[in-house]
């Protein structure tokens, strides 16, 4: 275990390695969309991706090929630049970067010269071998939030890190690496911030002022070029939004994958699937997932069903699906050395499988013993991968869980020696899962043919969002895990990751009942909601724990399901912005010192509009900070005043949840699962405020590519609290809606006045708490007098 408050930075290097500074600047040329700098013993490349982004590429091979893994985009035209005597100067219409001549260093300013990152004016950019580092200005006030799964506070000033994608089973609270990379942050000081994504997959490293004395940060890596984009955007909404556009943004989820998910390594046979799945619907306890770890299959090979205990899993499939259910099923890397079975037969034939220099296979033990392992960078190999998941897809699965692919072995030290065609593990090695996702993707995709898969991968690197869901791995139960989980969750979704979970209950360990009902309550507010357990510890699902337990934890699971239509429009600005479903307190209140106090720090929005304060098992009230504006406590409607503390009551029943001021949310009757039709009743929760403010609602079918094509249902929902207004919007697309009767319950407000449909007058009766009127899928205006 690795401690960041001790600056655990693993990189080792020869004493005698002479450090290579970048020296000055000889020659200055434009190459077609970029500016060419050129050193004694560098070049720099200079690009313009848009008005907030611009590209700095320093490397020692010129000629080599300019790949990622992460970037989608392309420059956005030809550069140019101003000549003056002792710099170079590189405009947008949002950045300036100043480029000092002698030595060479670079400085990015705002359009109106207020400076956001610069070089250390002494160090700059060097090599020391092949590792290459770059020293950065650490002003005094400088914070800085990201780099995905990263264990300690949310502002990481202060500590380091390394990104080496790792098999961290049973990783404590302050373990690094853990298994993923995301080598983006976003810098804030001076009421300022940027973002910089620094593109490298050889192990990297990133300090935050941690062990130079607070002089300055630095971030670097163990080969390849010093590469890396540059974020000027004065908002961390803008920041993500273009970082999401250069790396890519997630697809529209399956809505089945947002139900509650319920997982075990393992479920030992078809008969004890069936009987979990049962014992859901004989309960009506609402789910839609349930999961096979590595004991479904036929002595661990992958692509394979265990002969007895899975001997039919068609038919196991059949009374899942006539249940409501989906199954997903686990896939690991490693192909099992066994002559006559498929995957390794074809794997030797087409020499799919890394390899050491000499030719030879790699071989390493997992789970099913001896293993090749294949080599996902190859469009070939991913392929062969992605087809040969119809041994899962012809019985009926739609859910596909990649694990042990940071890769993992036992032993853990896959040797540098490894390789991928001829590129070095060491080379791609955080990639890896990354590559590994894609592939299971688009192979079942494809199969799926016009339904979404759902994949979900342990390991990744930036970019993974175009293809998969992530979980924050082997988690522990006891309550400071349940409250890291909460953070890891928090910053992944600073990095384009959307659908993210972590195991409710802990994966390792025995929680206890009172920490299995507060973690679930804060599931109900998870991006993925699943609950999952290792092999000898007791069984998690929501009858194990009492009858009074029990009872708590369906009711918050029938809150998540309630809560759907607004998730699933949450999911849709995530797939249109960048924007996460479960975000940091720091991208709406950047600036409120409060939000970094590490009391408060676990604390995040849910969407656009729901607080959360995770509180441990053990407490019954909870100390939470409101920031600006007003809130309502969702359980007893009663109004604060932000920009205080407040001691709110928490017992297990009722998790602090607040509701900003203006919030528009809707919500549905409970169901069963996804595929249930309901009542067919919107209920459109709307809290009295004094901002105006607007909510896009979207539905589409859920499980099809259609929306693509135009077939979804959308509707801006606007509060003008001026007028005393509330309108819907004409509908865009051409998806009907599945409800034909709003529900409207307005919060803190007076009674309604009119309610008009396409500018006819419409009668509503009391229903409960609020006003209920037929719709009937009518995609005219709606306004609401009040």
């Amino acid at each position: 275990m690795l401690d960041i408050s001790s600056s655990a930075i693993a990189h080792t290097y020869s004493t005698n390695m002479q450090t290579e500074l970048l020296g000055d600047i000889q020659r200055i040329e434009v190459s077609g969309d970029k500016l060419v700098i050129k050193t004694a013993m560098a070049e720099a490349h200079i690009y313009i991706y848009s008005p907030t982004i611009i590209r700095v590429n320093m490397t020692k091979s010129p000629s080599a090929p300019d790949q990622s893994f992460a970037v989608i985009q392309q420059p956005s035209a030809e550069i140019s630049y101003k000549d003056m005597p002792d710099s170079i100067e590189v405009r947008t219409s949002t950045l300036k970067l100043r480029i000092n001549k002698s030595p060479l260093r670079f400085s990015f300013y705002t359009a109106d010269d207020q400076l956001l990152s610069a070089d250390d004016e002494r160090f700059g950019t060097n090599w020391q071998g092949e590792q290459v580092i770059t020293y950065r200005k650490l002003f005094p006030d400088e914070k800085f939030i990201g780099l995905g799964e990263k264990t300690g506070n949310l502002d990481r000033r202060g500590t380091s890190y390394v990104n080496w994608n790792t098999d961290a089973s049973e990783h404590g609270i302050k373990t690094d690496p853990l298994y993923k990379t995301f080598p983006f942050f976003i810098g804030l000081h001076s009421s300022l911030m940027y973002g910089l994504f620094m593109d490298n997959t050889h192990k990297s490293y990133f300090d935050f002022g941690a062990t130079t004395d607070e002089q300055m940060s630095w971030f670097g890596a163990d080969g390849g070029d010093m590469n890396y984009y540059f974020f000027g955007a004065q908002s961390v909404t803008k920041i993500l939004e273009d970082y999401t556009w250069l790396t890519g943004r997630m697809e529209m989820p399956p809505l089945w994958s947002l139900g509650y998910q319920q997982c075990r390594w393992s479920y030992m046979s078809a008969k004890e699937v069936l009987k979990v799945a049962q014992t859901f619907r004989k309960k009506k306890i609402p789910a839609d997932v349930v999961y096979c770890d590595i004991d479904y299959m036929d002595n661990y090979k992958i692509f394979t069903w265990h002969p007895e205990n899975f001997a039919e899993p068609k038919a196991m499939m059949d009374e899942l699906k006539a249940m409501g259910f989906h199954l997903v099923t686990i896939v690991d890397p490693g192909i099992k050395v066994e002559k006559g079975y498929k995957q390794y037969d074809e794997g030797i034939k087409k020499n799919y499988f890394a390899t050491y220099p000499n030719g030879e296979k790699y071989i390493a033990n997992v789970w099913p013993g001896r293993c090749h392992f294949p080599d996902f960078f190859r469009g070939d190999v991913r392929d062969w991968w992605g087809k040969s998941f119809t041994a899962l897809t012809d019985a009926g699965v739609d859910g596909f869980w990649n694990d042990m692919n940071e890769p993992a072995a036992w032993g853990q030290n896959i040797p540098s020696l490894m390789q991928f065609g001829k590129r070095p593990m060491p080379e791609l090695r955080n990639a890896y899962g990354m590559e590994m996702a894609r592939a299971t993707y688009d192979g079942t995709k494809k199969i799926l043919k016009n339904r979404r898969p759902f994949v979900l991968t342990r390991a990744a690197y930036a970019g993974t969002q175009r293809y998969s869901a992530v979980w924050t791995g082997d988690n522990s139960a006891y309550d400071a895990h349940m409250l890291l989980g909460q953070r890891l969750v928090n910053s992944l979704g600073l990095t384009g990751m959307a659908l993210i979970g972590v195991d409710i209950g802990g994966f390792t360990g025995n929680p206890t009942p009172e920490l299995m009902v507060r973690w679930n309550s804060l599931g109900v507010y998870t991006p993925m909601f699943r609950n999952h357990a290792c092999i000898g510890t007791v069984y998690r699902e929501p009858w194990q724990w009492g009858t009074k337990n029990e009872a708590i934890i369906k009711k918050d699971i029938q809150q998540r399901y309630r809560l759907l239509p607004y998730i699933y429009s949450s999911f849709y600005q995530a797939h249109q912005t960048g924007l996460p479903v479960s975000r940091t307190l720091a991208i709406d209140y950047t600036h409120d010192e409060n939000i970094y106090h590490p009391k408060y720090q676990n604390q995040f929005l849910f969407g656009d509009a729901i607080l959360i304060c995770p509180t441990v098992s053990t407490d019954d009230t909870a100390d939470v900070y409101l920031p600006k504006g007003n809130w309502y406590r969702l359980s007893t409607e009663e109004k604060f005043i932000g920009l205080q503390v407040i001691t709110a009551e928490a017992p297990l029943t009722d998790l602090p949840v607040f509701i900003k001021a203006s919030a528009i949310i809707p919500m549905q009757s409970v169901i069963q699962n996804t595929a249930e039709k309901g009542d067919g009743i919107l209920e459109l929760n709307i809290w009295n405020g004094d901002e105006p403010n607007q909510f896009v609602y979207y539905e589409d079918d859920g499980l099809s590519y259609n929306y693509e094509k135009g077939e979804f249902y959308k509707r801006v929902i606007r509060f003008d609290p001026g007028n005393k207004l509330i309108v819907l919007d004409t509908t865009e697309g051409n998806h009907p809606s599945k409800f034909t009767h709003i529900n409207l319950i307005l919060h803190g407000f007076g009674k309604v006045k009119t309610i008009s449909v396409n500018n006819s007058a419409v009668k509503a009766t009391k229903a409960g708490k609020g006003l209920s009127f037929k719709f009937e899928n009518q995609d005219g205006e709606v306004r609401i007098q009040f």
